[in-house]
């Protein structure tokens, strides 16, 4: 079983860094106990929401039924011949991930599949369950079954993953709606997408930002640079979309160059070694 799961995370590990170089480095930043899990969780994540964007001449609700199905069955039997569940079993069941947030997410997957445009509370109960319950599933593993500390940072924890959600939002909104046919943003209009639109989105995501940085500071140890350095990534993220017309973000993706990430990544460990975060 040793060879098994091992080869299992490096699938996870693979899945993350073909998908996301920014996660992954921020994954690397974590203490090395803390990093398979995550990976793990990561993948699990991914591969449901391909199900939802990418196989657009399979059945998508058919292919995510049997995800679902897939994946009550690899936690119930601690075992599964599709690696990155048998990863994210192994996660699931070492860390006691709640099983209401594993629903949860797969609910909102399920959104994705039927729903296009998002009335206020279909917009809240989506993020809810595509990145809030996310971050509580990384939060279980980093609290290592302490509950006091799980409850007392969940509403933060809740609230970054929220900011980041948010912020892809923003930087795929040509392919999301363009390509998808999804809006997410409620207030939103795509012909009258506008600095001023941009503004108060903006806003509402720095509040969110705000929320989850204080939680940052409250994490243990060995989890507190890397997740410091993923809000970095989204801040600096976060401000070149700020300072991008709104008409250039409905033309392309805005991206961090990769140089630009490692600069960022040098500044964060300075900053964590001098306790300055």
């Amino acid at each position: 079983m040793n060879l098994y799961d091992s080869v299992c995370i490096r699938c996870s590990r693979i899945t993350t860094q073909r998908y996301s170089t920014s996660f992954t480095l921020g994954i690397r930043s974590l203490a090395a106990r803390f990093r398979d899990p995550i990976y793990a969780i990561y993948g699990f994540v991914r591969f449901a929401d391909e199900i939802v964007d990418t196989f657009h001449r399979e059945d998508a609700h058919e292919l995510l039924i049997e995800f679902r199905n897939d994946t009550w069955k690899a936690i119930d039997r601690k075992v599964s011949l599709n690696p990155i569940l048998h990863s994210f079993q192994q996660a699931v069941n070492e860390y006691h991930i709640d099983r209401s947030l594993i629903e949860t997410f797969l609910n909102s997957m399920e959104m994705d599949v039927s729903e296009k445009t998002y009335d206020q509370s279909g917009y809240e109960e989506y993020i809810l369950g595509s990145a809030e319950v996310v971050g509580l599933m990384c939060l279980r593993v980093f609290c290592e079954g302490n509950d006091d500390m799980y409850q007392r940072l969940r509403e933060p924890a809740m609230k970054l993953g929220s900011a980041f959600q948010k912020i892809n939002f923003l930087r795929d909104l040509k392919n999301d709606y363009f390509t998808l046919g999804r809006m997410y943003f409620p207030q939103l209009e795509i012909d009258r997408f506008d600095e001023n639109t941009k503004t108060e989105i903006l806003a509402d995501i720095r509040r969110d930002f705000d929320a989850g940085f204080a939680g940052i500071k409250q994490l243990p140890k060995g989890a507190r640079f890397g997740v410091y350095v993923a809000y970095v990534y989204y801040y600096a993220l976060l401000n070149k979309i700020s300072n991008t017309p709104s008409a250039r973000i409905l033309e392309e993706r805005v991206r961090i160059p990769d140089a630009r990430k490692y600069a960022l990544i040098l500044q964060s460990f300075v900053r964590h070694q001098l306790n300055l975060i």
